[in-house]
């Protein structure tokens, strides 16, 4: 008996191996070392500018997600924004004006080498904290690609090139993909392409994965966390694990204004932090004026301050979506219709962009945040019809994750109830 169960338990070990190996030889680089880019032409300007765009598209993206009902959110503008720049590399004519203008892209100048910079700096690699994000595209064999097409994505976005065959091993090609993105976000992000996504038609899926682990630089004692009520509405109050801290001769930035106060709670490292924007009534008496330019106001207004209690609820959840239609009504139907004009990728006719698929998590607990996210983009071709001041955040807030030297929003959303 027991000389039958050790062959087989290491043949499972050798078809594991084999598997994994196989896996690693198909991806376009070692996931958790992206390649550097070539930022030689970037500017401390044209990075603001290439953040700018990302952190506009970020609050429009918000306001069409908001529309939907009142679920919580979360999101990376970085990461659609960065697969969508792959995109555009690629686009022509009407469909390239669209794309253009719902991103808010610079010209290609500015965009290329400035988006590089800004996808060095997220991948330097620090020890007190984990951040690094990095592209692909995975291409159809032997389809015909434009060689510069592929080289500037690799050169200035990182979407490093690797083949499958989507026409032949569909199924294959899916797990390739979705395994890569899974190793990416140290798998957080399992199964963004569902089975069936990937067909025949499927000759281009570009992809982005973001990751982030970091530890609060004032941790929230673990003893204090208790259950409060949160709530959602006055008449729908949830129970919560509330964190809670009174921190003594420290001071956190942070502003009172009219209709909110706004808090900003670094992580160790000193490069990232989060931002809270908690309403005094209800999110209704911000969200419609929320954009990047009133959130610069508001962080303007912040000044160190000495806070006697902060309150903020544990929460973990995920979020799904499937952005066709968000972005078509942002302003860029053309890329998803047979009139798209991507000839600056493959000079083939009728190739759209048929899926766009954004996938996130985050998690914050009395250590810290992990944050993960990746976006789908995925082209067919063939026809498609188009006193003591006092934090208390136990109602629904808006908060992003952000790099503090830039302002650049690496991911945002809102906790509507954090009992979910």
């Amino acid at each position: 008996m027991h000389k039958k169960v050790l062959p087989i338990t290491i043949a499972l070990l050798i078809i594991g191996a084999v598997t994994t190996t196989t896996l690693l030889f198909l991806f376009p680089y070692d996931p958790y070392n992206p390649p550097h880019l070539d930022d030689s032409g970037s500017t401390s300007q044209g990075i603001q500018e290439v953040v700018n765009a990302n952190n506009q598209f970020a609050f429009e993206m918000y306001s069409k997600l908001n529309e939907s009902g009142e679920e919580n959110i979360f999101y990376s503008p970085y990461s659609i924004f960065s697969a969508l720049a792959m995109t555009y590399e690629g686009a022509k004519g009407q469909t390239a004006e669209e794309m253009k203008s719902v991103l808010h892209f610079p010209e290609n100048e500015v965009l290329r080498s400035n988006f590089a910079a800004i996808y060095n700096g997220i991948n330097q690699g620090r020890q007190k904290y984990e951040l690094r994000t990095g592209n692909a595209l995975w291409t159809q064999i032997n389809f015909p690609f434009q060689e510069d097409y592929i080289n500037r994505v690799g050169t200035y976005y990182g979407g490093k090139a690797a083949n499958l065959d989507f026409v032949n091993e569909p199924e294959t090609s899916r797990q390739t993909i979705n395994s890569f993105i899974e190793e990416q976000t140290n798998n957080k992000i399992e199964e963004i392409i569902p089975q069936g996504d990937i067909n025949a038609l499927t000759k281009l899926v570009l992809t982005n994965a973001i990751y982030l682990m970091g530890s609060w630089e004032q941790k929230f004692d673990k003893s204090d966390t208790a259950e409060k009520n949160f709530s959602i509405t006055p008449e729908n109050i949830v129970k919560t694990p509330m964190m809670h801290m009174s921190p003594e001769d420290l001071n956190f930035k942070y502003a009172e204004l009219e209709d909110l106060q706004i808090l900003e709670l670094p992580y160790i490292g000193e490069k990232i932090s989060m931002l809270i924007l908690l309403p005094k009534t209800n999110l209704s008496s911000i969200e419609p004026s929320l954009t990047a330019e009133k959130l610069i106001e508001y962080k303007n207004q912040m000044q160190e301050t000495e806070l006697g209690d902060i309150y903020l609820p544990k929460f973990e959840f995920d979020t799904k979506y499937n952005m066709e239609e968000t972005l078509s009504s942002l302003g860029m139907p053309t890329a998803f219709s047979g009139t798209a004009d991507f000839s600056g990728m493959t000079l083939a006719a009728h190739f759209y962009i048929n899926k766009v698929i954004h996938q996130a998590y985050v998690k914050v607990d009395e250590e810290g945040t992990e944050a993960a996210a990746a976006t789908v983009v995925i082209m067919d071709y063939g026809i498609n019809e188009p006193s003591q001041l006092v934090f208390n955040a136990d109602h629904p807030f808006i908060f992003s994750i952000q790099e503090q030297e830039t302002g650049n929003i690496l991911f945002m959303g809102r906790v509507n109830d954090p009992s979910t």
